[in-house]
């Protein structure tokens, strides 16, 4: 029984409570991103979107250019500004570097008056800043205007946000009154995340008391501080940073509970107050006594083995804390599979079952599990019908397919991904599928793996399934009634909602969103038609349609 299971259920609904309003939260903020004219950033796009146009201009003429792009368009001959965003306590910053944390912002923007709340968005390289008075969010956004404000070294952009207020999650105006509880999201977690990696990340900044991790909406976690000071501190200098280079990025609120329960120690809770807790099973009147002890000897302790290299604690040095509550390094632990510490060897191999017979095959499940790390090689298993092996790049991958695609429904049947015992695949045992392909194929050189390379990998956002899929790579003549032809040929369900990206004047292809009534249907497109082959009249190769799922929840 996990532990969201085993709590009470008051408790059961804050931390369901708690992920809805995140999900709520993030809504919000992504509508006003569009109101105030955002191209939201999505994997395969370019990453200068967020920042101003340049062509070789000034900062000068970057800044004149912003400042005319948000107030002069909705000139009218009359004179009247029907465009123009009233001023506002909130203030929306671009052009953030990857490495900013809460705390940089704060450093930099507290001159022109005390701030009330901070909210990160990473991927996006923005935030919004909420100041306690008009007058100071004002003196900001004027001074942004007339001479560069530089955020940990790099020049950031203001102007004011529709919103008048920052949603809390504790609905507190005072962030001194705030919650030592504190809601970490956790967006592209290409690594395993557990109880030992958030400990070793927020305990040298404030004394951790209990963590619970879950997974409903990706991966979230709890983790409650000893005091409230804790949590602050915790908040400004990890909001927007890093767990590992390049992903595992946290986001950060104040969660509603104030205090965590939690019923056992392992890797998804945590009481560092009661280092012995054990569940006990109530469904028997005895545990079955073990003969040779808990674990094997050779087993370690120290699930993480040796700590790798000593890394700077981010926005440390400039986050204004004393030496006495705060080290100046962190220790952060090495990625490990979640294999390991379930009872399984580690393994590259993932089994597969409860595939539609006559509508899964060894392409549609390389479409669909490619959005989590490279596949080598799928099988189907000749004596377990509706059973697959996919052999992927490393048990990292095989981690986050179980994460994300466990338990999903496609074509009708929920899936179960596991670990396999197997270490390989290997191609024996070959026939024919129901329709018509072989059971075995070999994806290790194919091009649409998205992981093969750093810079390939760090493009790739890692995302549960959801209702809104990406799309790209698309020639710039397909349309939106193409799409839609494009499904009904394919027999799967069409899209209810379309959105293009605007593209550069020299790209070549085009890029969008596509809602669908549920997730269901949107993975069932995505596993049909991801990597389907697009050619046009007169040209000599056919584009590739990629998709995956989107940030946004919704169009």
């Amino acid at each position: 029984m996990s532990t969201l299971e085993a709590a009470s259920p008051r408790e059961e609904g804050e931390y369901g409570r708690a992920a809805k309003r995140l999900k709520t939260e993030e809504r919000e903020t992504e509508a006003e991103e569009r109101e105030e004219g955002e191209e939201e950033l999505e994997e395969g796009e370019d990453s200068d979107s967020c920042s101003l146009p340049g062509n070789g201009e000034s900062a000068a003429d970057n800044r004149a250019r912003w400042n005319a792009s948000q107030y002069g368009a909705g000139r009218r001959d009359n004179g009247e500004d029907s465009h123009r965003i009233s001023p506002s306590p909130v203030v929306h910053v671009r052009g953030l570097c990857e490495a900013v944390v809460e705390a940089d912002l704060i450093d930099a923007l507290e001159k022109f008056g005390s701030i009330c709340y901070v909210m990160m968005m990473p991927f996006k390289r923005q935030a919004l800043v909420e100041f306690s008075a008009v007058e100071s969010a004002d003196r900001c956004v004027s001074s942004g205007a007339k001479e560069p404000v530089y955020i940990a070294g790099q020049q950031a952009y203001f102007n004011y946000s529709t919103s008048k207020r920052i949603t809390r999650p504790t609905n507190a105006d005072n962030p001194n009154s705030g919650n030592k509880v504190l809601l970490l999201s956790i967006q592209n977690p290409l690594y395993p995340i557990t109880t030992d990696v958030l400990y070793t990340v927020c305990n040298p900044i404030g004394s951790v008391l209990r963590i619970v991790i879950f997974k409903r909406n990706g991966i979230q976690a709890m983790v409650e501080f000893e005091s409230v000071q804790c949590a602050q501190k915790a908040k400004a200098a990890l909001n927007g940073a890093d767990i590992y280079a390049g992903c595992c990025t946290l986001k950060i609120e104040y969660a509603r509970p104030t205090r965590l329960n939690v019923i056992k120690n392992d890797n998804e809770s945590w009481d560092y107050t009661k280092p012995y807790l054990v569940r006990r099973d109530h469904r028997k009147g005895r545990q079955r006594q073990a003969i040779l002890g808990e674990h094997p000897s050779s087993y370690s302790e120290n699930g993480y083995g040796p700590p790798c290299p000593l890394l700077p604690l981010p926005g440390n040095s400039r986050y204004k804390l004393s030496s006495v509550d705060t080290p100046d390094m962190v220790s952060y632990p090495l990625p490990q599979s979640s294999s390991s510490y379930s009872g399984h060897a580690p393994s590259s191999v993932a089994m597969v079952s409860g595939l539609h017979p006559s509508k899964m095959n060894c392409n549609r499940i390389f479409n669909l599990f490619c959005l989590y790390g490279n596949i080598e090689k799928v099988k189907f298993m000749k004596s377990v019908p509706g059973t697959a092996l996919v052999e992927m790049g490393d048990e990292y991958a095989v981690d986050r397919a179980i994460t994300h695609l466990n338990s999903i429904k496609v074509f009708g049947k929920r899936l179960n991904v596991c670990v396999s015992k197997q270490h390989a695949v290997i191609p024996s045992q070959v026939f024919e599928l129901e329709d018509g392909s072989s059971s075995y194929k070999d994806f290790a050189m194919t091009r649409n793996n998205r992981f093969s390379s750093a810079g390939q990998a760090s493009k790739n956002i890692i995302q549960p399934p959801s209702a809104v899929l990406h799309y790209y790579n698309v020639p710039p003549c397909i349309s939106q009634d193409h799409l839609l032809r494009l499904c009904k040929e394919h027999d799967v369900p069409g899209f209810v909602k379309f959105k293009m990206f605007d593209a550069k004047p020299s790209s070549k292809t085009i890029s969008g969103l596509l809602e669908f009534d549920s997730k269901t249907e949107a993975v069932e497109v995505l596993t049909v038609l991801n990597h389907y082959q697009i050619r046009i009249p007169n040209g000599s190769n056919p584009y590739t349609l990629k998709l995956c799922f989107s940030t946004s929840s919704h169009l």
